[in-house]
């Protein structure tokens, strides 16, 4: 199999845990470079040293909130200074709750803008000047089939993975005329730390989501990212969709109880 991402450098947001941890691993074997980001050092230094087990990459880590946006343009631009980034992974993000609107939580919905919104916002506003100088560069942004079709309660949550969609298709006319490819990866129920966040380890609830069927893992994800990623270079895949084969869209899941 051919390998183009062959020590190029790779930024994952979120990579403490969940898909951003599974993107890290898998990546540090095909030889890309890391820069993981996240709001737990401690935990960041934990993934590094799984990956070193197996894996002799460089590793930067890099804490920080993708909601502050000053502590972002910083910590990237000190990486910059010396370094390239030729891969971005904007998989931080969260929901929480999940209320009907009229029901839901103020303070979720801004964490839920601030986090899935203006944090990939941030983040791709400093990192994307440079990739339009590179080569070859690629953008993959972690929607969901949330944002193409909304379900009952998901209000917000929605509305900010339809968010990301557009931004995906934005980033790809805005970059038109460089070698940077822009990739909105949608998946479906995946069952990793997620369902903990948005339930607040409420276990019933959590358990709930994923009974009577299988669901999609990190490493599916990871490997369909993978995938993308090591595209030649005229290559570009803008958008994709991945689901359990009992699920169909945001709504119709088969339970086999």
């Amino acid at each position: 199999m051919n390998n183009y991402i062959n020590a190029k450098n790779a930024l994952i947001t979120g990579a403490s845990a969940g898909i951003g941890k599974q993107i890290a691993i898998d990546l540090s074997l095909m030889n890309v470079n890391l820069i993981l980001c996240g709001r737990n050092i401690n935990k960041l230094e934990d993934v590094k040293k799984e990956i070193g087990i197996n894996s002799s990459v460089k590793i930067t880590l890099l804490e920080f909130d993708v909601k502050n946006k000053i502590d972002v343009q910083e910590k990237i631009a000190s990486f910059l200074k010396n370094d390239q980034i030729d891969i971005l992974i904007n998989n931080a993000g969260l929901a929480l709750g999940l209320d009907p609107f009229y029901k839901a939580s103020l303070d979720d919905w801004e964490e839920m803008i601030d986090t899935n919104i203006k944090g990939l916002l941030y983040v791709s506003r400093a990192i994307m000047p440079q990739m339009r100088e590179l080569e070859t560069a690629h953008i993959i942004n972690l929607g969901s089939v949330a944002g193409k079709s909304s379900y009952s309660n998901g209000n917000v949550y929605c509305a900010t993975k339809a968010a990301v969609h557009s931004l995906g298709e934005s980033m790809n006319l805005d970059l038109y005329g460089t070698s940077v490819k822009v990739s909105t990866i949608a998946p479906g129920a995946v069952e990793t730390n997620f369902s903990n966040v948005r339930f607040k380890n409420d276990e019933n609830k959590v358990q709930n989501v994923y009974e009577g069927y299988k669901a999609l893992c990190a490493k599916d994800i990871s490997d369909v990212i993978i995938s993308v990623l090591n595209t030649a270079p005229h290559v570009n895949i803008q958008y994709l969709d991945i689901m359990p084969i009992a699920q169909r869209n945001a709504f119709v899941l088969y339970r086999d109880k």
